[in-house]
């Protein structure tokens, strides 16, 4: 019996066209996936800043206070972010922690601790600081959030040994965390009548602008942890 050599199938007369065609539809397929994969890098970072009246803006306009003017600067820079304000004036490291949840909600991508002074100024023992703000950073880490923490430093007439308990509280949890840290919040402004309000404790508008301006380097550190992250 004699075999018909089969011809080899073909999508059509022509198949090297179809080949060309489904090569074209697979170099689409792959920019299309690309494209959305910068759309996605590209999404605004949405920051909270989690503190007391230091970032709140205590006896400043809304659009004065620190989360705006740190927003202003971002996209001063091309640099596109949301920063939502979750200061609560008065509001202690253990305030913060019980607030926590709803303070930050859902979809946040990084945050920026600003907790302690109150603490300090209170007198507050440090472990109970110290713990209050490890919780914090403990829970944001298991909700994979980015973190800056925020430094404080202790009142200088507190005494020697409250100081250095307390001063040592930042740095020590940011090494543990490994989260991008800022050692003290009021760098260059506290103690300065130019750039505090009339109580001497609280930025004014120029106040606030030196700190924005001295840390932002940290949080641009903090936006490329959280855009790194996107890309993996």
């Amino acid at each position: 019996m004699w075999f018909r050599r089969s011809r080899p199938r073909t999508y059509g007369a022509k198949p090297v066209r179809v080949q060309c065609f489904a090569a074209l539809a697979l170099a689409a397929a792959v920019f299309t996936l690309a494209g959305g994969a910068r759309a996605a890098d590209d999404r605004p970072v949405k920051i909270v800043v989690l503190g007391d009246s230091l970032s709140a803006g205590l006896g400043l306009p809304a659009d004065g206070a620190f989360p705006a003017k740190l927003a202003q600067a971002l996209k001063a820079k091309g640099i596109a972010v949301s920063v939502a304000n979750a200061g609560v004036s008065g509001d202690t490291a253990s305030g913060g922690l019980g607030r926590l949840d709803w303070s930050v909600p859902q979809g946040t991508d990084a945050v920026i601790v600003e907790l302690g002074a109150n603490d300090a100024l209170r007198g507050i023992d440090p472990k109970v600081t110290a713990a209050a703000l490890d919780g914090i950073l403990s829970k944001l880490r298991d909700r994979h959030i980015f973190v800056l923490l925020a430094g404080m430093q202790a009142p200088r007439n507190m005494g020697a040994d409250y100081v250095r308990g307390f001063d040592a509280i930042f740095p020590a949890l940011a090494s543990a965390h490994r989260v991008v840290f800022y050692p003290f919040f009021l760098d260059g402004v506290a103690a300065d009548p130019k750039l505090n309000q009339s109580d001497g404790l609280h930025p004014n508008a120029a106040g606030v602008d030196a700190i924005v301006a001295r840390i932002l380097p940290q949080v641009e550190q903090l936006i490329a942890a959280v855009r790194t992250a996107r890309a993996s």
